[in-house]
């Protein structure tokens, strides 16, 4: 237990032993520390701008991450196309937050971008999609921590034809699920 935060995973026979996308809501940092554990090796996709802060952004800079831009659309999306494949090729699982930023989990789930869809298709590997509460008890940009227990589901792989479609698909379950969970 960290911080009286404790949680509660179903699905990780999920967890394919070969490549795959791992497709997340985002809510807190929770996450971001504990998706790193569901598949070794794995290489998220980050905001440079993380990779400014000390000692952290150090930190992070030795994970290889595939960082980016947000401003920079289109580059981003090519970058994370490119540089994904090769992580892939390399035997590395990709983590992506679709919803771009962490969203208050009062919010719900925000629109997804097709990246997660458009680099499963073109690597013909599956999406694995994980839904959680953690903003519950992980708050965004608050140092202190509520005590709970934070649910994680792990769907089953998903494969494709459309980009779009595939994304969607994996945002519905993702959608569905958190409504569930609460």
């Amino acid at each position: 237990m960290i911080c009286g935060v404790s949680w509660k995973v179903e699905g990780k026979e999920n967890i394919p032993n070969t490549p795959f996308i791992l497709v997340s809501n985002h809510q807190s940092a929770w996450e971001s520390f504990y998706l790193q554990t569901l598949a070794f090796p794995t290489a998220s996709i980050i905001k440079k701008e993380l990779l400014y802060i000390p000692f952290f952004g150090w930190a992070l800079a030795c994970l290889k991450p595939i960082h980016l831009r947000r401003k920079r659309k289109i580059t981003s999306l090519r970058k994370v196309l490119s540089s994904g494949k090769k992580k892939i090729d390399r035997g590395f699982s990709i983590i992506i937050f679709p919803e771009g930023t962490r969203t208050n989990p009062n919010s719900g789930i925000k629109k997804f971008s097709s990246s997660c869809g458009l680099l499963s298709i073109q690597n013909n590997v599956p999406i694995v999609p994980i839904c959680h509460n953690s903003g519950f008890f992980w708050e965004n940009r608050r140092f202190t921590k509520k005590k709970g227990n934070v649910q994680v589901k792990i769907g089953r792989p998903m494969y494709g034809d459309d980009p779009k479609e595939l994304t969607n698909k994996a945002f519905k379950w993702i959608n569905t699920k958190f409504i569930e969970m609460n």
